[in-house]
Order: structure tokens, then sequence, then C-alpha cells
């Protein structure tokens, strides 16, 4: 089995940061509207911005809340809204992922929000890292058609607590 390729991620905000990071290197963005919290889905206008800026994959940040819930039916509605407005505007990689109260997954609001998806790329949030229920949490749902990430950070929040 061949070696992985090392792939390197940077998270951007504006055109600003997506210029800087490409010029340094990074191989993909993530596609966020503020740093706190973990990222909040960015506005149509900001993903356009970027778009325009840089060449390189974008991973679109679906998430509206502080925390790992979908907020319910309305959150849910909220998140598949936004995800087919970064759709229509021509996102085609994102990064999501919801756990319920008990901090298992999601899966109503994971499935709903892969239906507006159509098969693209996507990585499951390090919401992982918040739950009691590793193992269920990568098991549930089996292998939903585009996911090719697991985004965790060690379970050590934030991310620089688990860097080697």
């Amino acid at each position: 089995m061949p070696e992985p390729t090392p792939l390197l991620e940077v998270i951007a905000v504006d055109a600003a940061d997506a210029r800087a990071a490409f010029t340094g290197g990074a191989d993909r963005l993530e596609i966020v509207s503020e740093m706190q919290h973990a990222g909040f889905a960015p506005t149509v206008d900001t993903f356009e911005e970027i778009r325009a800026a840089v060449p390189i994959p974008l991973r679109v940040m679906i998430r509206r809340r502080e925390g790992f819930s979908a907020g319910g039916v309305q959150g849910i509605a909220e998140l598949v809204h936004t995800a087919e407005a970064l759709r229509r505007a021509g996102a085609d990689e994102f990064v999501l992922g919801w756990l319920d109260p008990d901090g298992t997954v999601d899966t109503e609001a994971v499935r709903a929000g892969l239906g507006t998806l159509n098969g693209a790329k996507w990585a499951f949030h390090k919401a992982i890292d918040t739950t009691n229920h590793r193992d269920a949490a990568y098991d549930a749902g089996g292998r939903p058609p585009g996911l090719d990430t697991g985004m965790t950070s060690g379970r050590l929040p934030p991310a620089r607590g688990g860097r080697a």
C-alpha cells in the first residue's frame, strides 16, 4: 500500500487569509466565518470572494451555532438552507457533523445535510472529539456518500492541544 500524500489544509475567513495560505503552500482551505467556537458557515459572498482569490480546493464549513448541536428541526432546516446556498454558489467540498444531546452522531441532521450535497466530498467535523461514544460515532451510518475525512485534534480541544 502506497504512503499517503501529505495535504496541508489551512483555515481561511476571508480572501486575504486565502491568498496568504495559498502563497504559503496550502493545498486546500477550510472556509469559516470566524475562528471562535471551531468555526461557523461563511456567507455566500465570502465564499465567492475566496473562490475568486485562489485556485485550490475549498472545504466550506456548514455550522451555525456554538457547540455541535444541529439545533433540532429548525436548526436542521437552517443548515440545509445554508448548504443549498453555498452549493448553488459553486461550493463542492464541505465540513459538517452534528451530535445529539447524548453525544451520539445526529444522523437525522447528517442525512439532511448530505441530501443537499448530492455526493460532494466532505469531512466529519471535529465534533467527534467531544463524544463519549467515539466508536459508535465512527460507525454511525457506515460510510456515507462523499465522506473522505474525519477531522480530529486527538480528542484534545483545542486543536493545538492534540499536536505532537
